[in-house]
């Protein structure tokens, strides 16, 4: 029934195999022995979800190697859909809305900006940007927690609070990207943005 939806078995078959394996890189050879394909058919298929976006690719070794894009829009509903563990909806140590308190729970958090994957519409490559004097070992151990009930992985940065206001005040490429971009303010405790 997918195959007739997908219109392709090989594209189920490929779509299986990266959304199953998030993270890990494979080259055309080893793809056709996975998924039992005939190599023509394979690589039109990757040609297809490359122009897509559903996957990207990489060269090492001489080898064409293809993986799939954690960033992509659709991501999630498409790993839900062919992921063989079952996606939890909602984990109930973590939600969305309670990454306020997680991240304010961090002692010395003053600002935290949403971006990237985790605001519709934002093409932002940083997705979680921290400001204050944190510990990076906290930070990890939360951004983990994040990734969990997401399903992809995180790229986040950590300002100190001069660090950031002097980016600020110089109109920093890396700033105004994001504030420029689609954000969101999850905690501005100093009103920064404000002023």
């Amino acid at each position: 029934m997918i195959d007739a939806l997908f219109g392709s078995k090989t594209r189920v078959k490929l779509l299986h195999l990266f959304l199953n394996n998030p993270g890990k890189s494979f080259y055309v050879r080893e793809i056709t022995r996975l998924i039992d394909e005939q190599i023509n058919s394979v690589r039109r298929e990757l040609a297809n979800m490359l122009q897509v976006g559903i996957i990207t690719s990489d060269t090492a070794d001489n080898k064409l190697y293809y993986e799939v894009n954690q960033r992509y829009e659709y991501y999630v509903p498409f790993r839900a859909i062919f992921a063989d563990e079952k996606m939890q909806e909602s984990t109930p140590t973590i939600r969305q809305d309670s990454w306020h308190g997680l991240l304010e729970s961090l002692s010395g958090v003053r600002l935290v900006l949403l971006a990237g994957v985790l605001v519709k519409g934002s093409a932002v490559g940083v997705d979680l940007l921290i400001v204050g004097d944190v510990s990076p070992v906290k930070v990890k151990n939360v951004i983990k927690k994040i990734e969990k009930v997401e399903s992809r992985e995180i790229n986040y940065s950590i300002l100190s609070y001069d660090e950031f206001y002097y980016r600020l005040s110089v109109r920093d490429k890396f700033i105004t990207e994001i504030l420029n971009g689609k954000h969101a303010v999850l905690l501005d405790a100093d009103k920064m943005l404000k002023l």
